[in-house]
């Protein structure tokens, strides 16, 4: 069946238009016998047959429930009904009920408008959610509006938690420079604790807040929007129309970034419709209160502990401690920009805010720490402090073999490491990083060998003429090149070198001073 509207177009295209029956087929997509139809006989009054009702031998039954209690649900009507033989369907003693319900009367209120720095309004938003690449965080709006001049803050969250609505308040504050007399609030679950009638009895903490910045709180009546209009319309519902459409977003900065700007320059900036004057220039700073010399820590405060692999987990990620900190508990502070972490008050790191899940932030940092610290995972402290000062004259490759070398023959590496590191307080970098490198040409690994190139280097012998025959061909005779590694075994048994160790045979021509120590003649 067409409806009034159609038939009316159907009309108007043939006689008035005169447009042909196959054209005004094709222009509403209706049947031609259709549109002969309605042509012939554009009015076909319904028939409406209206037979007995299941409830008309109740209808006084159910006006003498709703003249008892107006406000009793449908649900319970059917419970008294049924008892006295009501057999019929839910749905139509609903319909019924609703329609015959006394409508109560709408209530008049007088509009307030407050001087300046009299009352601040606020309210809450729900705004979906943001993706971070798969993890959805909820977002909400948390609106201010001073009231007198329409002057309002806006701050986009993923969190309704205390703290952050307090961080709201103070941000706000910060905006405005300054504190209104009263705040107004709805129920809201982080301001108010119990409503019962006109009395009101606020969460405590939130009172120790109110009384530490120094505002009056105030909580409208259930039901009573009215209460805080201004917030209402000026603020969440403002910004649901003008500032959300059409807009894309990146991250919670990218949200409050764009917000703060559509603040400046066109919510703060338009000439508002009951106040006749822009918001920033009706608003008076002077007029409100000002803030404490020192703002309090509000950031979400959590005692972590840190697991043996450096973790501590928070808001679906993780975040690492230094080595030294395993099994501790640690204090973790965040807020929409950071998360630190503190132990016994002294600040150990901190991170940026990462708002998706399943992250770790901090484990190459403190796991290569923790490597350093291993007995077998990397050169001990005293080698690192030797190689530092002896590489400036020294090959690195020259000096890490001879570290080997040294950690190869039957004396503890660390005591020699020690030993260089005292030769080199009395001697300097230089004459034992040369010591080392003869010592090294050698094959002869230890610190004494390098002491004792030292001595010898500090207190040489005067050169000896060399010895002359009677026989002058005796005189040119030169013998085959010796080797006093057999001597140094025989006398000294524990520095006996292994086979690929062993010291080949030295040069003859090679000088009393370049010879290792256990070839010297003093033995």
């Amino acid at each position: 069946m067409l409806t009034n509207e159609q038939i009316q177009t159907l009309h108007q295209l043939y006689y008035a238009e005169r447009w042909s029956i196959r054209k005004i087929e094709r222009h509403l997509s209706m049947g031609w016998r259709t549109i002969k139809k309605y042509l012939q006989q554009p009015d076909r009054p319904s028939v409406s047959r209206v037979g007995p009702s299941k409830l008309d031998p109740f209808k006084d039954a159910i006006a003498d429930l709703l003249a008892q209690d107006p406000t009793v649900s449908s649900a319970v009507i059917e419970q008294r009904l049924r008892a006295v033989g009501y057999d019929g369907g839910h749905s139509i003693l609903r319909e019924y009920v609703s329609k015959v319900r006394p409508k109560p009367a709408p209530r008049a209120f007088v509009r307030m408008e407050p001087i300046a720095g009299e009352r601040f309004e606020v309210d809450w938003g729900h705004f979906g959610a943001l993706d971070y690449a798969g993890d959805k965080r909820k977002l909400y709006a948390f609106a201010l509006v001073e009231c007198h001049s329409r002057m309002l803050y806006l701050e986009f969250t993923h969190s309704q938690s205390f703290e952050t609505f307090v961080r709201c308040h103070v941000h706000a504050f910060q905006f405005l420079g300054g504190i209104g007399r009263e705040i107004w609030y709805d129920n809201l679950a982080t301001a108010v604790a119990e409503h019962d009638g006109r009395l009101v009895r606020f969460q405590p903490r939130f009172f120790a807040f109110a009384r530490e910045f120094g505002f009056i709180p105030r909580a409208c009546n259930p039901a009573a929007g009215w209460e805080k209009g201004k917030v209402e319309r000026g603020g969440v519902g403002y910004v649901r129309q003008n500032f959300w459409p059409l807009r894309a977003f990146t991250d919670l900065d990218d949200v409050n970034r764009q917000a703060r700007q559509w603040l400046a320059e066109i919510a703060n900036q338009r000439l508002h419709r009951e106040t006749r004057q822009k918001p920033v220039d009706r608003f008076q700073a002077q007029a409100l209160r000002p803030l404490p010399a020192m703002l309090p820590d509000y950031r979400d405060t959590v005692d972590v502990l840190v697991h043996k692999d450096l973790r501590i987990y928070f808001d679906g990620n993780r975040y690492c401690a230094p080595p030294y900190l395993v099994g501790e508990h640690l204090l973790l502070k965040a807020d929409a920009h950071s998360v630190t972490l503190y132990h016994q008050q002294r600040q150990v790191v901190s991170y940026p805010r990462c708002w998706r899940r399943g992250q770790t932030f901090g484990a190459e940092r403190f796991e290569k720490e923790l490597l350093a610290q291993k007995a077998a995972a990397a050169r001990s402290q005293a080698q690192q402090r030797l190689l530092a000062l002896l590489e400036p004259w020294c090959p690195r490759l020259s000096l890490e073999e001879y570290l080997r070398g040294m950690a190869d023959n039957d004396r503890s590496l660390s005591r020699q490491v020690t030993e260089l590191l005292e030769l080199i307080r009395l001697y300097g970098s230089q004459p034992v990083a040369e010591a080392l490198l003869k010592a090294h040409a050698g094959r002869a690994f230890g610190s004494d060998y390098v002491a004792n190139i030292l001595r010898q280097q500090l207190s040489p012998r005067a050169v000896q003429p060399p010895l002359r025959l009677n026989n002058p061909e005796l005189d040119q005779l030169v013998t085959d090149p010796l080797s006093l590694v057999e001597y140094d075994a025989f006398l000294f048994p524990e520095r006996n070198d292994s086979d690929e160790h062993t010291p080949r045979e030295t040069r003859s021509t090679q000088s009393d001073d370049d010879e290792p120590p256990s070839g010297s003649d003093d033995r």
